[in-house]
C-alpha cells in the first residue's frame, strides 16, 4: 500500500471551490499533500491546499501539466478536460473517478443512454443535435409538451435545465445538443451517495430527501432521513448500487432519483464526486462523504456511514438583487440555535442564486429540525455591502 501520509505522495484535485475546500478538511487531518487547480485566484481551495495552480479547466495543456505534478488525480466538478485525464492514464497517473467515467457523465444524452444500455430505470427521453430539431418534432408528433429541457453539456446547479410547457419556453435557450425528456410526476426527490474502491468495496449513505427552490431549480433543504418508508428507501439504495456497479466508478458516486406517484424509483442524473446531498454528513454522520471520497480514491477502508443523529442541510444562497461584497445577515442569531453549524465557502462576492455556504441542523427529532431549518432559512440573509 502507498504511504499517503505525512510522506512525498502527492493528490491532486481539480477544481478550487468549497467541495474542494471541505475534502481539504480531511487532506490537512491525515497530513496528505494536495495541490489544488482553479481558473480564480480567489478560489475558496487556496488558502488550504499546499500548492495552488491557476488554470483553466477545460484546457488540455493546463489540466496535463498540473497532472504530472501529482500522483493521484480527482476532481470536484464535471467540466474539466478529459481527453487530458485519458493521457495522464496511459501515462500511469491514477484518476478517480476515471476519465471513463467522467466522459459518459459528463453529456447528458450519453448518460441517458447509459441507463437505458444497463437496464436502469429513468424518465423516457429524446436526443437532440440542435435545438431546432426539437420544434420539428413537435411538429411532427415525436414531441409533445411538457417536457424538460435539458443541456447536454456544461449545466450546473439548475442552469442547463427549463421545463418547457409551450413553443416560447424554447426561446433564449442555447442552441447545442439537447434531451427532451419526459416530464415525471413525483412524491419525492431523493438521493443515495454510494461510495465504491478500486478493490470493490462499496458503502451507500442513507437515503436523503431534496427539496427545491421553484425558481432557481436549486436544493433548498437535504433532509436526512428522508421521510420515506423503508422499502421505498431500500429500492432507492438497490436501484443506486445498480448504477454504482454499472459504472464501475472508485470514489463517491451522488445518484438523484424521483420517487414516483406509483412509488417508482427513476434515476434523474448522477455526480462522480461529493454533492450537495451530502453535506449534512459532515455534522450528522459517522464519515462525512467528504473524507469518504477521499478514503475511496485512496483504497483505503471505508469509513461507517450511518448517521449519528437526523440531519438537515440549508443552502446558503446570494440573495436577488445582491452582487457585490457578501455580508451575512442576522449570523450571529441562528448560532445561537442548538444544533446549528454554518459553512462559510470563501467566496467574497455575492450575487443573486450563488452557493455561498451552508448550515446544518442536526437534530434527534427530524421533525423538529426541519422547524429549525425553516427558521434558519428565513433568518440569514445573503446580501451585499
Amino acid at each position: 500500500m502507498t504511504d499517503y501520509f505525512s510522506s512525498n505522495f502527492k493528490l491532486g484535485i481539480l477544481g478550487g471551490g468549497q467541495l474542494g475546500k471541505m475534502m481539504l478538511y480531511t487532506t490537512r487531518k491525515f497530513d496528505i499533500t494536495t495541490y489544488v487547480m482553479d481558473a480564480s485566484d480567489q478560489a475558496p481551495c487556496k488558502i488550504a491546499c499546499d500548492r495552488f495552480t491557476l488554470g483553466d479547466l477545460m484546457n488540455y495543456d493546463a489540466v496535463y501539466t498540473f497532472g504530472k505534478q501529482v500522483d493521484l488525480l480527482t476532481f470536484e466538478i464535471e467540466n474539466v478536460n478529459v481527453d487530458a485525464l485519458e493521457q495522464l492514464e496511459k501515462e500511469g497517473t491514477k484518476v478517480y473517478p476515471s476519465s471513463i467515467t467522467l466522459r459518459t457523465i459528463q453529456n447528458k444524452a450519453k448518460q441517458k443512454l447509459f441507463y437505458r444500455d444497463h437496464d436502469i430505470p429513468t424518465s423516457d427521453f429524446s436526443r437532440f443535435a440542435y435545438l431546432s430539431e426539437i420544434e420539428d418534432a413537435l411538429n411532427n408528433g415525436g414531441l409533445k409538451f411538457p417536457f424538460v429541457w435539458k443541456a447536454a453539456q456544461f449545466g450546473y446547479d439548475g442552469k442547463g435545465v427549463k421545463i418547457v410547457r409551450q413553443l416560447s419556453d424554447l426561446n433564449g435557450l442555447p442552441p447545442g445538443e439537447c434531451i427532451a425528456e419526459d416530464l415525471i410526476p413525483f412524491k419525492n426527490e431523493l438521493a443515495v451517495i454510494v461510495a465504491r474502491t478500486k478493490d470493490g468495496d462499496v458503502k451507500t449513505y442513507p437515503v436523503v430527501e431534496m427539496e427545491f427552490h421553484p425558481e432557481a431549480n436549486q436544493v433548498e433543504y437535504v433532509i436526512c432521513p428522508a421521510r420515506i418508508d423503508d422499502a421505498i428507501a431500500k429500492k432507492a439504495q438497490d436501484v443506486a448500487l445498480k448504477v454504482s456497479e454499472a459504472f464501475q466508478h472508485v470514489g463517491l458516486l451522488a445518484v438523484e432519483l424521483f420517487q414516483t406517484e406509483q412509488d417508482g424509483i427513476l434515476v434523474n442524473e448522477v455526480a462522480p464526486r461529493p454533492h450537495n446531498s451530502g453535506h449534512q454528513s459532515i455534522e450528522a454522520s459517522y464519515t462525512s462523504q467528504f473524507e469518504q471520497h477521499i478514503r475511496a480514491i485512496l483504497n483505503l477502508p471505508l469509513g461507517k456511514t450511518e448517521s449519528k443523529v437526523g440531519g438537515i442541510m440549508v443552502n446558503l444562497v446570494g440573495a436577488e438583487g445582491h452582487t457585490g461584497d457578501v455580508v451575512y445577515q442576522n449570523i450571529e442569531d441562528i448560532m445561537q440555535l442548538e444544533g446549528v453549524t454554518p459553512h462559510i465557502y470563501g467566496k467574497k462576492q455575492t450575487r443573486p442564486f450563488r452557493k455561498m455556504g451552508h448550515v446544518t441542523i442536526v437534530n434527534e427529532d427530524i421533525k423538529e429540525a426541519r422547524h429549525i431549518a425553516q427558521h434558519v432559512k428565513e433568518k440569514i440573509n445573503v446580501i451585499s455591502k
